[in-house]
């Protein structure tokens, strides 16, 4: 049985949060029509302490829905084309996300299909997170979304454990994809947590000169 997190669930270390939203269901409706990804891979973000964090050098309008209360999506536009969608957790004013990296789709294949129409295969149809935002049919309108509200077109259910049900020993970390600087470092920072051998999990390439 799958049931939608409480607040608790959000007001946590976003590790903690990451590692239990592996497995997880996360499902969008966008007009009238349901898809739903599977979540394979994410990655840890922790505010202010977190140099690879849009939030490191503290509240801007960009980042003011991290600052917010947990449970809500923070949708970014990077690299003038994608978006991508982070999950916000721990106490509110600390900024701590998740960012929901790459997924399987397990229902609504045909509305994503049409959203993915360049990808190569149904492997990389969230195979990323601009491709599993692009994928559940989102863009910047969902920033600031309220996963606890029962009218959310965005929903995230976990099993009846509260978990994605993931065992630990299923579980790979490593450094995060794409951050450059001192965040990127793998052995500082190893916050990028995935299904070990799950072929939707995205491609690992080190940051260059940009910040997440």
């Amino acid at each position: 049985m799958r049931i939608r997190p409480e607040l608790e669930f959000y007001a946590r270390d976003s590790l903690k949060v990451a590692r239990d939203l592996l497995g997880a269901h996360v499902t969008s409706r966008v007009a009238g029509t349901d898809t739903t990804i599977r979540i394979t891979e994410v990655e840890a973000y922790r505010g202010q302490e977190d140099p690879g964090s849009h939030a490191y050098r503290g509240e801007t309008k960009r980042t003011a829905v991290m600052f917010g209360p947990p449970g809500h999506l923070y949708v970014y536009f990077t690299y003038g084309m994608h978006w991508c969608m982070n999950v916000v957790c721990g106490a509110t004013g600390t900024a701590l996300a998740v960012l929901l990296r790459a997924g399987e789709v397990v229902s609504g294949l045909e509305a994503v299909r049409e959203r993915r129409v360049s990808a190569r295969s149904d492997i990389d149809l969230a195979r990323g997170p601009a491709r599993l935002t692009t994928a559940l049919g989102l863009d910047g309108s969902a920033n600031g979304l309220n996963l606890l509200s029962p009218q959310a077109t965005v929903q995230i259910t976990c099993e009846a454990d509260g978990s994605g049900a993931v065992r630990n020993s299923q579980i790979s970390t490593g450094g995060r994809v794409g951050v450059s600087g001192p965040g990127g470092d793998g052995d500082t920072y190893p916050w990028r947590l995935w299904i070990t051998s799950d072929p939707t999990v995205s491609q690992y390439r080190p940051g260059k000169v940009r910040r997440r």
